[in-house]
């Protein structure tokens, strides 16, 4: 059997039309069919149910095209490895952050970035954890930005930084007389956090446990940013990292103030996540390299 013949029963697969896979594979359709045909003969079993209203792989049929998606995806990377072999700065870098961190640091990276690997393309994307790690494993994204612990099976993770949690208060509210403020002063507040599947969210729980049994007291927003426009509302306060908050410590211009933690204060680490097999160390040193340079506000 040959990458081409694999490539046929994929694209037929795909498209359950001889003619509409012959076109993706570039080929006259008598050419593909013959070659499918040669390709069951040599493996003794149909790999496809013909009739003149569709074409439908049968269920051995299935197991093979699936193993052979795996093949050509194999193949590919072969190619890429080569590639890069090259110049490991030339190829597309894709890097995933969670929501909490991307809107902070990106704006910074990629022109940091772009002065330390001035060749290489940079594709960016914010989402979730969970989605960030399926990602990463199944090889859309090459590097990830992350809270810490961050633990995956053959997956390398290496600290960035640590962030301290800040306080953000309307501009009229009573714990602004001080200059620092403790996990207990909060907790008969009307705390805005970010809902459920941010892993921030269970951060602020984790280092405010009563805020957890305040449920009443609890508003939830869909990001950081709606976060800060509730609190500039007077809607509540809410808990922010560092780089988020923006407003120096005590600043009383904008919409709304910001106060550490009296002592203790919580906050995260932040850590780059790759694939163990990625071949491309230069550009995840680059990566690291690059947020060296970023100047985040984390106290």
């Amino acid at each position: 059997m040959t990458l081409t013949e694999l490539r046929y029963i994929v694209a037929l697969h795909q498209t359950q039309h001889f003619g509409k896979a012959a076109e993706k594979c570039f080929v006259s359709q008598p050419t593909l069919s013959v070659a499918i045909k040669k390709l069951e003969e040599s493996l003794d079993v149909v790999l496809f149910e013909r009739s003149r209203q569709q074409v439908r792989a049968t269920s051995i049929g299935e197991k093979i095209i699936q193993q052979a998606q795996l093949v050509l995806e194999q193949a590919s990377v072969i190619a890429d490895i080569a590639s890069i072999g090259k110049d490991p700065l030339g190829s597309t870098f894709s890097v995933g952050a969670i929501f909490t961190i991307g809107p902070y640091l990106f704006p910074q990276l990629v022109p940091q970035l772009r002065k330390i690997a001035t060749h290489m393309p940079l594709f960016i994307e914010e989402n979730y954890t969970a989605v960030l790690r399926e990602k990463l494993r199944n090889g859309e994204l090459d590097a990830i930005i992350v809270a810490l612990p961050f633990d995956e099976p053959d997956v390398v993770t290496k600290p960035l930084y640590q962030e301290d949690f800040v306080i953000a208060l309307p501009q009229q509210h009573a714990l602004n007389r001080y200059n620092s403020l403790s996990s207990k002063q909060l907790n008969e507040e009307s705390v805005l956090l970010l809902g459920a599947g941010h892993c921030f969210r269970e951060q602020v729980l984790a280092a405010c446990p009563n805020l957890n049994k305040q449920h009443s007291g609890v508003i939830e927003g869909s990001s950081l940013e709606t976060l800060k426009y509730m609190v500039a509302s007077g809607l509540g306060i809410s808990i922010l990292p560092a780089s988020a908050a923006q407003l120096a410590e005590g600043h009383d211009d904008g919409p709304y103030t910001v106060k550490p933690f009296t002592q203790n204060s919580p906050n995260r680490k932040v850590a780059v996540a790759w694939r163990a097999s990625f071949p491309r160390p230069q550009a995840i040193e680059a990566l690291c390299d690059a947020i060296k340079h970023c100047h985040l506000a984390l106290h």
